[in-house]
C-alpha cells in the first residue's frame, strides 16, 4: 500500500512539472541582448559573444530564486517559438544541440567556431530547468556573416 501511495505522489507532481516550467515568472520590462555585435556585422571566427541582461539577474541552472534564469544561445534556427515545435517550444526545456547551446553555469560570454557564411543568433534566457520564462526572455535574432 505504501508503494502505491509514493507511486500516485510521483506521478502527481510529474504531472505538475509542465505547468510549473511555464509558469516561470519573468519581468515584463527585462531586456536581453548581444555586447558588442549588432545585426549585419561581419566577424571572424572563432566569434566571442558577450550577453546582456537587465531587468533579471543571471543565475546557474538548477538554482530556485525568482527573477533569475541563464543563457542559451541558438544558432542558424528559427527565432524561439518559430521552430519545429512552435509555440509548444515556449513551455518545454530547450535542447541542447549545435543549434541551442547552454550556459548552465551562468556564463555570460562564450566563444564559439562558425563556418564562413551567414549565421543567425539569438539569446534566450532559461528558468532553472531550461524553461524560457513567462513572458519569454529574449533577444532580437540577429544575422552576421562570418569571413
Amino acid at each position: 500500500m505504501l508503494f502505491k501511495s509514493t507511486l500516485a505522489a510521483a506521478a502527481l507532481s510529474l504531472l505538475a512539472l509542465p505547468v510549473l516550467a511555464q509558469d516561470t515568472e519573468a519581468n515584463p520590462d527585462a531586456s536581453l541582448y548581444f555586447i558588442g555585435i549588432e545585426d549585419g556585422d561581419t566577424v571572424s571566427s572563432p566569434l566571442t559573444l558577450r550577453f546582456g541582461l537587465s531587468g533579471m539577474g543571471v543565475a546557474p541552472a538548477g538554482t530556485e530564486k525568482e527573477m533569475t534564469g541563464h543563457h542559451h544561445l541558438l544558432i542558424d534556427r528559427p527565432p524561439l517559438g518559430e521552430g519545429e515545435m512552435g509555440e509548444d517550444e515556449l513551455t518545454s526545456s530547450l535542447p541542447s544541440d549545435d543549434n541551442h547551446r547552454h550556459f548552465g553555469g551562468g556564463q555570460t560570454e562564450t566563444s564559439i567556431e562558425l563556418e564562413p557564411g551567414e549565421h543567425t543568433l539569438q539569446l534566450v534566457l532559461g528558468n532553472m530547468n531550461h524553461v524560457p520564462h513567462n513572458p519569454p526572455v529574449t533577444s532580437d535574432q540577429i544575422t552576421v556573416t562570418v569571413e
